[in-house]
């Protein structure tokens, strides 16, 4: 390294603040080349930290002036830093007041105060208010806030802040003021800032007290048609939170802002909402139906974290899950709500084993409450969020819904207007239900994916059916060796008629177990490292029915055969299982595939497979065609193959050529077998109706794109046609871009003659749609053609791509990077030499984005030696590169 190491941040080492802020009154005088930044803050010493001296945070501030009570500060009383300001002895309780000034125009990073386009924005979570003034920028100091914003009005006629107008004017030289008072106290990163030339569009909520609450949400003149699913978002989730957690709005007026540039996808500052772009704005024409959905969720998590996380905070950020993984959980019951059950289930373990169990086995391996870190934003991960609410889940199973409400209740209760700690929201839930969470609490404080291995027998004497579990955890950075973890295991028998009445016979240790009724369906909990589970009254050899609903984040050993799993996907009732069914049945024959592939050009696809496709293709027809009832969205899910990503993590060394191949050849087998069936099904639900966003229109199209892309894989001229139709005729953004991918993606000579014609009508259609062009950035990237990485490295200069927009980045180089595995691993170490460059460039304008990049590197380990060498040569070019930020030190040096 060409530079000292950051420090490490530990847990244990917390020590509560020495001084509060319990008042603070901020100015913002906004000019072109630099603002003006006036604090006051009413402060108060800890009784007991006499000797303290007040140490406030500050970065890339330029400090103006420096007061207390009134009178300036001398040069030998403080000290200033590039961390921060250090006033030696300060009185026990005073006013500070301090002038900064700081250069959002030229601020890259997008955290502070910077402005995106024309706009001033804000982010601050987690520690981007030490780049707008000097403060004490942690959590666990919470003050009620006032901020007053001037700047000038023709250019800024909107200025918003936190919280309630409470007063404007005019100033000289053509400018204006406005005012906001926040009421309830939060921490910095809560506090939110927006200036610029916006509109809004208006509408209004009725609380369960009576209160009516202003609901605006303010875009650029250009998107103000693509706010109406956002506003009915908000009300929907207004009102489910208000049904299912009892928890009412507070302030009189909730805002949102659309904004391009923004490293996160939204912000939950209180009472004024910042988000991306992309996570507002929706329409028929540009949005598709999974954004759509995206849309809606994400309103609806940053909504609910008004009482998870604002209302109720962190003390510190290793407590991030508390907030964030009980948030996720919501948003994710809502959207259940909202739509299919199975379907939401489904889409969310989907990502969790893809991606977050991949997080769990490489370097960057945390526990939900992390013991450690040096740059808290490299934490905002898949385990902190998407693993701390399965946790959440978890606990909700136990308890069940009735107890789990009375536990979030009294959470609230307690911990209102304060900054606490995941233990304390635990506690909440032992309060309520007497449950000693003891043993539940290695879920938080241990990193890593639990395997747990199962084996079944049927004893047709005694009828009685026994599981016997046993469980593990692999090693992991922060631990080598686990303790028992404390897991749900929701169970079912499945017979040749479906699910099987349950009678628990014994538990763990032999204790029995009463029953008054007979269920079809058990939680069994799993304490111990091996434990047996026996069912009476077994009445024929039984397919366990195991995890129902994905009831704990874990990998699943438990040797089904084929026709098990095809019973499953006929017989059993829950769907996640029945999914889960498919997808295990696929990766048994691509393994198949994988095995036969070096020994001849065309392996045997397993019958199984092909007859489990074909009815269930045959049960999409019948609901298609109205001849039978069912869940459309959830078959189109089971019809399609695991990803290439997921078939690579369950590979102890990743075989990235095979994985591919074997994939795309059973696709492709699928595709002539069935390929009536699907030119039938397509047919049956290519509706000419009006467009709608409801969940069975969704589903509709979901299967209908989803049968398109089997009949693409034929390659025939027929299936060739309907591609080049619907990319051509489509009225919504999901059938266009699903036959764009279809047509880009494909490596059939007819369809590569249709690829250059279908992106340039394409562009030429929808240039003036920055959202839109992201997607077209991201079909380019990740097609698996042999010509993409030059491709992609010609689209950096295209002037559509702007390097300093994350969400440009994400679409190109992330699309490249992570969902382009044939193309990024090319055996000569080409896409992991573009990464590095990405990264290095990006180092110093933006350290978060670029730190989030490096991920495809850090997994270095699971490749072959030849991929081995090339990943870790350029970890080390990185490493080796100059100004190294902390955000991206952290990520390479863990993976070193």
């Amino acid at each position: 390294m060409k530079e000292a190491q950051p420090s490490v941040i530990y847990l244990n080492e917390y020590q509560a603040p020495d001084y509060n802020i319990h008042k603070t009154h901020l100015r913002f005088d906004l000019y072109d080349d630099y603002t003006c930044v006036t604090s006051e803050l009413t402060i108060s010493r800890v009784p007991g930290r006499d000797t303290a001296p007040l140490v406030l945070h500050g970065q890339e501030l330029e400090l103006v002036s420096l007061k207390v009570d009134g009178k300036d500060l001398q040069a030998n009383d403080y000290s200033v830093d590039e961390d921060g300001l250090t006033i030696y002895q300060p009185p026990t309780s005073f006013i500070l007041n301090c002038v900064t000034k700081i250069l959002p125009h030229l601020n890259t990073s997008l955290e502070g105060l910077y402005k995106s386009n024309t706009m001033y924005c804000t982010q601050c979570e987690a520690e981007g208010f030490r780049k707008i003034t000097y403060y004490l920028d942690r959590p666990d100091v919470m003050s009620e806030f006032t901020t007053r914003i001037s700047a000038n009005k023709a250019r800024y006629p909107v200025l918003l802040s936190n919280g309630n107008k409470i007063a404007q004017g005019e100033e000289q030289g053509e400018r204006h003021w406005v005012e906001w008072h926040d009421p309830f106290i939060k921490p910095s990163y809560l506090f939110a800032l927006v200036a610029g030339d916006l509109v809004n569009v208006d509408d209004a909520f009725t609380t369960q007290s009576g209160r009516e609450v202003k609901l605006q949400i303010f875009v650029e003149q250009k998107d103000i048609g693509k706010c109406s699913h956002a506003m009915q978002s908000l009300k929907h989730a207004m009102k489910w939170d208000e049904d299912v957690y009892g928890r009412e709005y507070d302030l009189d007026i909730f805002m949102i802002v659309a904004v391009d540039d923004f490293n996160m996808g939204a912000m939950e500052n209180k009472g004024l909402n910042i988000f991306n772009t992309s996570c507002v704005l929706a329409s028929q024409d540009t949005t598709t139906d999974a954004s759509f959905q995206s849309v809606e969720a994400i309103v609806a998590h940053e909504y609910f974290h008004n009482w998870s996380g604002n209302r109720v905070t962190c003390r510190d950020w290793f407590q991030l899950s508390l907030k964030e993984g009980f948030t996720v959980f919501r948003d994710s019951q809502f959207s259940s709500d909202r739509g299919s059950r199975a379907v939401k289930r489904v889409e969310d373990v989907n990502v969790l084993r893809t991606f977050q169990f991949a997080e769990d086995a490489g370097p960057m391996a945390h526990p939900v409450q992390p013991a450690s870190f040096i740059e808290i934003s490299n934490f905002y991960t898949l385990t902190v969020y998407e693993k701390g609410a399965e946790v959440v889940r978890m606990i909700h199973s136990l308890l069940g819904a009735e107890l789990f409400r009375k536990g979030s209740d009294r959470y609230f209760e307690l911990h209102d207007g304060c900054a606490v700690t995941i233990e304390d929201f635990v506690q909440a839930m032992s309060d309520v239900s007497g449950r000693d969470f003891t043993q539940f609490m290695h879920w938080y404080r241990q990193a890593g994916t639990p395997t747990v291995s199962i084996q079944g027998s049927y004893n047709q004497d005694t009828r009685t059916y026994t599981l016997k579990t046993s469980q593990a955890c692999s090693a992991t950075p922060e631990n080598e060796h686990k303790a028992p973890f404390h897991i749900p295991m929701a169970t079912a028998l499945i017979g040749q008629d479906g699910p099987m009445p349950l009678l628990l016979k014994r538990a763990a240790g032999g204790q029995p177990q009463k029953h008054q009724n007979k269920a079809f369906s058990e939680v069994l909990e799993i304490t111990e490292a091996e434990q047996e589970f026996v069912f009476e009254q077994v009445d024929e050899q039984p397919v366990p029915s195991l995890f129902r609903n994905f009831s704990a984040p874990v990998n699943i050993e438990f040797r089904y055969s084929l026709s098990d799993l095809q019973l499953i996907m006929a017989a059993d009732d829950d769907g996640f299982c029945r999914w889960d069914a498919s997808q295990r049945m696929a990766v048994s024959v691509v393994n198949e595939v994988m095995h036969e592939l070096g020994n001849q050009p065309a392996p045997v696809v397993n019958q199984y497979l092909l007859n489990a496709h074909g009815q269930l293709l045959d049960q999409a027809l019948a609901i298609a065609e109205g001849r039978a009832e069912g869940d459309l969205h959830m078959l189109a899910y089971a019809i399609t193959l695991p990803s290439e990503e997921y078939l690579s993590q369950q590979q102890s060394v990743i075989d990235v050529e095979s994985t591919h191949f074997s994939r795309a050849r059973i696709k492709r087998k699928l595709a002539q077998v069935h390929y009536d069936k699907y030119l039938k099904l397509y047919h049956c639900l290519n509706e000419n109706s009006a467009f709608s966003v409801d969940a069975t229109s969704i589903a509709r199209r979901k299967m209908k794109n989803t049968a398109l892309s089997y009949l693409a894989s034929s390659a025939k001229q027929e299936a060739i046609a309907l591609c080049e139709r619907q990319v051509s005729y489509a009225n919504n953004m999901t059938d266009e871009l699903s036959a764009l991918t279809e047509i880009c993606h494909s490596g059939s000579p007819a369809m590569t003659k249709l690829k250059s014609s279908s992106l340039t009508r394409f562009y030429s259609k929808w240039q003036e749609e920055t959202l839109v062009l992201n997607h077209w950035f991201s079909v380019q990237a990740s097609s698996p053609q042999p010509t993409t990485l030059s491709e992609v490295k010609a689209l950096l200069q295209h002037p559509a791509f702007d390097a300093n927009n994350p969400n440009k980045i994400r679409a190109l180089v992330g699309g490249f990077c992570n969902r382009n595995p044939i193309c990024f691993h090319e055996r000569k170490g080409s896409g992991y030499s573009f990464l590095a460059d990405q990264v290095i460039a990006l180092n110093r304008k933006n350290p978060q984005m670029s730190a989030r990049l490096i991920t495809p590197l850090t997994r270095w380990k699971k490749f072959d030696d030849q991929r081995q060498a090339l990943m870790k040569s350029q970890l080390e070019r990185i490493s080796d590169s100059e100004g190294l930020s902390k955000d991206v030190f952290e990520v390479v040096s863990k993976s070193l």
